[in-house]
C-alpha cells in the first residue's frame, strides 16, 4: 500500500511510554521479553489501541510501529480508514489482506482458501461473486477470521496495524472488533488508532479490552512546551529562542501536526525564529487548517483547486490520472497542479497521491461548494466506470448525487448492490438500492428494485423487508416469474418473523390469481409448509386431508412435488400414522434430490424429512441427511441461523440416540450461533429446548434451570411449532424442579394445543408422559389413564422407541404386577430400537422395581446393564441412581467397559447380518451357538450403533458391509 511517498521519517516527541508498550508487545510476540533470560514457551499476542484527537500524532506513531515490527522480522499488514470510503464495504479488510494473496493464481488461491474461497474471495476482491445465494454476514466474518488466523500462523509473527479506525467501513470494523479478543491467542499484535469521539458503537471492543501493559486504549496527549521547543529547534535550528518556541506551543496547543506544519511555514517564509517574529505565528498557524488553508489553496490557481477538490472527492490513495479526469484537466496541467500542491504541503506522493493529513483532506472537501461537490461525485462515478473499476467503486459517488431519474445511475447502483450482497454486505446493498429507488427507476423497473431491496434487507430488517415486498406487489409487474419470486420471498420473511398466518394467507391469495398450474402447485407447497409450523392453524385436519390427497398422486418429478411429498411424510408422523407410511413418503421425497441450500427455497422441508427418519427410529439415516445439509450450509457461508438450526437439530438426534455428551457439545455450539442471531428468535427456542432436555437427562437440573432463567425460557411461547415443543420442555423442567402442579398446567395446555391440530404422536412430543408423572401424586388414576392413552398412540405409530418410552412411564404411574409387565415390555421394545438412553432408563427402573419386589438376581442383571448403558450415554444422574440401587441390594457396581463406539464387534456384525437376511432369533442363535437372550442383547447394540430399528436393519447393514458396497452378497 502506498503511504506518504517521499516523506522523511518524523521524530517522535514525548511518546516514550507508548513506544515502551509497543516494544514490550513486539518482544513478547517474537518470543523474547526484555527482562527474561529465556524466551516464553510460545509467542504471545496482544491488542494495542491508541486514542487521540486529530493531529495528535497517531499516524506517525503507527508508522514507527510498522518500522519496528519490520525490523524484528514481523510480517506487517497495514490499513487505514478513509472519510470518503466509510461506506465502501470491506475497504479496510481488502487493504489488510489483499496484498498478501493478490499475487497468487486462481488455482493457488483456491488451494490456500479451500472451502472459504467462494465466501471470502468476493469480499476481499480476489474473485468475482458467483450467482446463487449470498453468504450471511456472520458466515463471512467467520471466513475472514479463518483467513487472518491462517496468516497469523503461516506468517508469524504477524503485526496488523489499522490507522483511523473510526473511519473504517462498518463491515470491516465490526469484523476486526469482534476478532480483537483472539489476538492474544495467536502470534499476532493488533494495533489500532482512532479518534475516540468518532469511534462507532460497533467497535466498542477497542475501548474496553484491557491488555498486559495496562488498560486500553492508551490516550495520546498534546505535547508539552519543552517538547514543542525541541521540535521547533530540530526543524529551524538551535538558535530558535525560548519566547518563539513557547509561542509555537501556545498557538498549536501542543498538537504535533500543527506544530510541524507551522515550522514548515516559518521556514518557507524565511522568518527568523526569535521573539521579534513570534507575533506572526498566529496568522501562520491559521494557514495550516480551516479557512486559512483554503485561502492558501485558492491562491494556487483554479486548476490546482480543481485537482485538490477532485482528490478530496476520491478519498485516499488517489490515482493521478483518475484525479485529472474528475477535475477535467489534461495530463500536463494536472501534473503541474500536483507539483504545486506538493510544494504547498497539501498533497504528497507521485504514482499515487494522498493528502498530507486527513485534517487537510477534510478541510478541502468541506470547502467545495455544494453544487460543485455533487457534480464532482457524478463525474467521479463516470470516470471510475470508464477506468474499468466497476459499479461497486462508482456506487459511493453515485450515493452523493441528486436524484435525476437517470437509468444509468439506477443500473450501476443495482449492479453494485448485487455485487456487495454476494460479497456478504447486505447493509451496503440496501443503501445502494434505497438510493436507486429514490432516483427513481424507470416505471417498469420499480418492482424489481423493491424486490431486490427487500432481499437485501431480509437478514437485518425483516419488518422493512415486508414493507418493500408488499409495495413491489402493488406495482404493475409484467414478468410473472418476478411476481412469484416476490410472493415466495414475502411469505418466507413473514414466516421467519413469527407471522405464519400472514405467510399462509399471502400464498393462498396469490394462488387464486395465477393461471399456471405449476406455479399454483408451488404456492400450495409453500403454504402447506408454513401451515405445518403454525400453532394457531384454524383447521389442521382438513389441511392434512388435502395434503394427503395431493401427495399420493404426485410422482416426485420435480422439486415442488418432492417438497409436497416430504410435507406429507412429516404430517403422517405428527398424526401417528404407522411409521412405515411416514418413512415411505420420506424416501419418495428424497428420490431425485432435496437440497438444503436452494436460493429461493427454505431448508425447512429437507429438515422435516430428515426428522421424520429420526422419529421413525432411523436416526442414523437422519444424521446422514443432516451431515450433508450442514455441509451445504457451510459451503454457502450460511453460519447464522441456518447453521445454528443444523447443529441444534443434530444435537437433538444425538440426544434421541442416547449420546448425551455429544448432544450437549452440538447444542451449545448451536446456542452460541443462535445468540448472535438474537434473543427469543425461533432458532434460540430450538437450542434452549434441546439443551434443557439434554441437561435434565444428564442429571444436571440446576444448570438447566439457570440456563432457562438466563435466557428467559418461558412464557410467552413462540407462535411457531418448535422441536422439541418449548411449552412441553418447560413443563418437564418444572416437574424436575419438584413443582408438579405448575408442570401439569403447562403440559395440559400444550396437549390441548397439539391435540386440536391432530398432532398426537408421543414420539414427537411426549407431553402426555410428562403430564402423567405430574398428575401421579394427586390423581394417580387420571395419571395412569393419561399414560395408557400415550401407549395407545405410540402403538399406532409402531416405532419401538416410542412404545418403549410410553410403557416405561405407564409403569411408573402403575403398581404391582402391572408395573412389572409394563417395564419388561418396555425393555423388550427398547432393545429393538436405537434409543440407548431410554433403554438405560427402562433397565434401571426395572432393576429397581425387581429389587423392591424381592427378585434380587433379576434385579442385579437389569441394574448392571442399566448402569453400563447410562455410563455410555453420559447420563450421570441415572448412573448415580443405578449405583444407589445396586448398593441397596448389597452389590458392587462392576467396572464399566470403555465407551461404546459405532464400530460393530465381530459378534454384533454376525448377528446383524443374519438378522438382516430375515432369520429369526432362534435361527440366529443356533447358527452362532448362542442363546436367544444373548442374541437379543447383541442386536440391541447393533440397533444403537447403526441408528435404526429392526425394520431398517437390512438397509443399514447393506450400507455398513464392504461386500455389499462392492456388489457382493451379504453372507
Amino acid at each position: 500500500m502506498t503511504r506518504r511517498a517521499g516523506r522523511t521519517r518524523r521524530r517522535l516527541f514525548e511518546r516514550e511510554d507508548e513506544l515502551a508498550a509497543v516494544d514490550e508487545a513486539l518482544s513478547e510476540l517474537v518470543g523474547l521479553r526484555p527482562d527474561d533470560v529465556e524466551p516464553p514457551e510460545r509467542p504471545r499476542g496482544a491488542l494495542l489501541a491508541f486514542a487521540g484527537h486529530a493531529g495528535i500524532g497517531k499516524t506517525t506513531l503507527l508508522a514507527e510501529v510498522r518500522r519496528r515490527a519490520a525490523a524484528k522480522g514481523c510480517t506487517v499488514l497495514s490499513a487505514r480508514g478513509g472519510d470518503q470510503e466509510q461506506q465502501v464495504a470491506f475497504h479496510v479488510a481488502r487493504q489488510l489482506i489483499q496484498p498478501q494473496l493478490a499475487g497468487s493464481s486462481d488455482a493457488a488461491l483456491r488451494l490456500q482458501l479451500g472451502s472459504w474461497y467462494a465466501i471470502v474471495g468476493p469480499a476481499l476482491g480476489l474473485c468475482t461473486a458467483e450467482a446463487g445465494a449470498p453468504p450471511d454476514p456472520q458466515g463471512l466474518r467467520d471466513g475472514l477470521d479463518w483467513v487472518l488466523t491462517h496468516l497469523a500462523v503461516k506468517r508469524a509473527p504477524l503485526v496488523v496495524v489499522l490507522d483511523d479506525a473510526h473511519w473504517a467501513d462498518p463491515e470491516s470494523l465490526s469484523w476486526l472488533a469482534a476478532f480483537a479478543p483472539r489476538a492474544e491467542e495467536l502470534p499476532m499484535l493488533l494495533v489500532v488508532a482512532y479518534r475516540p469521539e468518532e469511534l462507532p458503537d460497533h467497535a466498542q471492543q477497542f475501548r474496553e479490552l484491557p491488555g498486559r501493559a495496562g488498560h486500553r486504549p492508551i490516550d495520546l496527549v498534546p505535547l508539552t512546551a519543552p517538547a514543542v521547543g525541541r521540535l521547533v529547534r530540530e526543524q529551524l535550528g538551535d538558535d530558535a529562542d525560548e519566547a518563539f518556541c513557547r509561542e509555537c506551543w501556545a498557538v498549536t496547543a501542543g498538537n504535533p501536526f500543527e506544530a510541524v506544519e507551522l515550522t514548515a511555514k516559518v521556514h518557507d517564509r524565511g522568518l527568523e525564529p526569535n521573539e521579534a517574529g513570534a507575533h506572526l505565528l498566529r496568522d501562520l498557524a491559521a494557514d495550516v487548517k480551516g479557512s486559512g488553508l483554503i485561502s492558501r489553496l485558492e491562491r494556487l490557481g483554479t486548476s490546482t483547486v480543481r485537482l485538490a477538490w477532485a482528490g478530496a472527492v476520491l478519498g485516499t490513495e488517489i490515482p493521478p490520472a483518475l484525479a485529472a479526469s474528475v477535475a477535467g484537466l489534461g495530463s500536463e496541467e494536472a501534473a503541474r497542479a500536483a507539483d504545486r500542491l506538493r510544494d504547498a504541503r497539501i498533497l504528497t506522493g507521485s504514482d499515487t497521491l494522498e493528502f498530507v493529513h486527513p485534517l487537510i483532506a477534510a478541510a478541502v472537501y468541506r470547502a467545495i461548494p455544494d453544487g460543485a461537490r455533487v457534480a464532482l461525485h457524478g463525474q467521479a462515478a463516470w470516470s471510475v466506470i470508464d477506468a474499468g473499476l466497476g459499479s461497486t467503486a462508482a456506487a459511493r459517488h453515485l450515493m452523493e448525487t441528486h436524484p435525476e431519474s437517470d437509468p444509468w445511475v439506477v443500473h450501476h447502483l443495482r449492479q453494485a448492490a448485487w455485487e456487495t450482497l454476494r460479497a456478504g454486505a447486505p447493509d451496503a446493498a440496501r443503501r445502494h438500492l434505497a438510493r436507486a429507488l429514490s432516483e427513481p427507476p424507470p416505471f417498469g423497473d420499480r418492482a424489481a428494485v423493491l424486490y431486490e431491496l427487500g432481499c437485501a434487507s431480509l437478514l437485518t430488517e425483516p419488518a422493512t423487508t415486508v414493507n418493500h415486498l408488499r409495495a413491489a406487489l402493488e406495482e404493475s409487474i409484467a414478468d410473472p416469474a418476478m411476481r412469484q419470486g416476490i410472493v415466495y420471498r414475502l411469505s418466507q420473511v413473514l414466516a421467519h418473523s413469527d407471522r405464519l398466518g400472514e405467510a399462509s394467507d399471502t400464498l393462498a391469495r396469490e394462488a387464486r390469481l395465477t393461471n399456471d398450474p405449476r406455479t399454483r402447485l408451488r404456492m400450495h407447497a409453500e403454504r402447506f409448509m408454513w401451515d405445518a409450523f403454525r400453532a394457531d392453524e384454524p383447521d389442521s385436519p382438513a389441511r392434512s386431508r388435502r395434503l394427503a390427497r395431493l401427495a399420493d398422486r404426485l410422482t416426485g418429478g420435480d422439486l415442488t412435488e418432492r417438497y409436497i411429498i416430504g410435507l406429507r411424510a412429516w404430517d403422517a408422523m405428527l398424526r401417528a400414522e404407522p411409521a412405515a407410511v411416514a418413512l415411505g413418503h420420506a424416501e419418495r421425497a428424497l428420490k431425485g434430490g432435496l437440497s438444503w441450500a436452494e436460493e429461493d427455497r427454505g431448508f425447512e422441508v429437507p429438515v422435516l424429512v430428515a426428522l421424520t427418519f429420526l422419529y421413525g427410529d432411523r436416526p442414523g439415516r437422519a444424521e446422514e441427511l443432516f451431515a450433508a445439509g450442514t455441509a451445504e450450509f457451510e459451503r454457502q457461508g450460511w453460519r447464522g441461523a441456518h447453521l445454528s438450526f443444523a447443529y441444534t437439530l443434530l444435537a437433538y438426534i444425538r440426544f434421541r440416540r442416547g449420546r448425551l455428551a455429544e448432544a450437549e457439545d452440538f447444542v451449545r455450539a448451536g446456542l452460541r450461533l443462535a445468540e448472535r442471531v438474537g434473543p427469543r428468535t425461533p432458532v434460540e427456542w430450538y437450542a434452549l429446548g434441546t439443551l434443557v432436555e439434554v441437561l435434565l437427562a444428564r442429571g444436571r437440573t440446576d444448570e438447566a434451570v439457570r440456563i432457562a432463567e438466563d435466557h428467559g425460557f418461558g412464557e410467552p411461547f413462540p407462535a411457531a411449532v418448535t422441536f422439541p415443543d418449548s411449552q412441553t420442555v418447560y413443563g418437564e423442567l418444572l416437574l424436575a424442579r419438584g413443582r408438579p402442579k405448575e408442570a401439569a398446567v403447562e403440559l395440559a395446555a400444550a396437549g390441548r394445543r397439539l391435540d386440536q391440530r391432530g398432532m398426537r404422536n408421543p414420539a414427537w412430543c411426549p407431553w402426555q408422559l410428562h403430564l402423567a408423572l405430574a398428575e401421579s401424586h394427586e390423581a394417580p388414576e387420571r395419571a395412569r389413564a393419561t399414560a395408557l392413552e400415550a401407549v395407545h398412540r405410540a402403538r399406532r405409530f409402531e416405532a419401538p422407541s416410542a412404545i418403549g418410552q410410553a410403557l416405561r412411564v405407564a409403569a411408573e404411574v402403575s403398581g404391582g404386577a402391572e408395573r412389572t409387565a409394563l417395564l419388561e415390555e418396555a425393555v423388550a421394545h427398547l432393545e429393538r430400537s436405537p434409543a440407548a438412553y431410554e433403554l438405560a432408563r427402562a433397565l434401571v427402573d426395572l432393576g429397581a422395581h425387581l429389587r423392591r419386589t424381592g427378585h434380587p438376581k433379576e434385579a442385579a442383571d437389569s441394574l448392571y446393564r442399566g448402569l453400563e448403558a447410562a455410563g455410555q450415554c453420559g447420563a450421570d444422574g441415572l448412573s448415580d441412581i443405578a449405583r444407589a440401587e445396586l448398593a441397596a441390594a448389597g452389590l458392587r457396581p462392576r467396572r464399566l467397559r470403555a465407551l461404546e463406539t459405532d464400530a460393530l464387534t465381530a459378534r454384533e456384525r454376525a448377528v446383524g447380518v443374519l438378522t438382516a437376511q430375515g432369520r429369526d432369533r432362534a435361527a440366529v442363535a443356533a447358527a452362532l451357538h448362542l442363546d436367544e437372550q444373548a442374541v437379543t442383547r447383541l442386536l440391541s447394540a447393533v440397533y444403537r450403533k447403526a441408528g435404526t430399528d429392526e425394520a431398517g436393519l437390512a438397509e443399514a447393514m447393506r450400507e455398513a458391509l464392504p461386500e455389499a458396497r462392492d456388489g457382493g452378497r451379504v453372507p
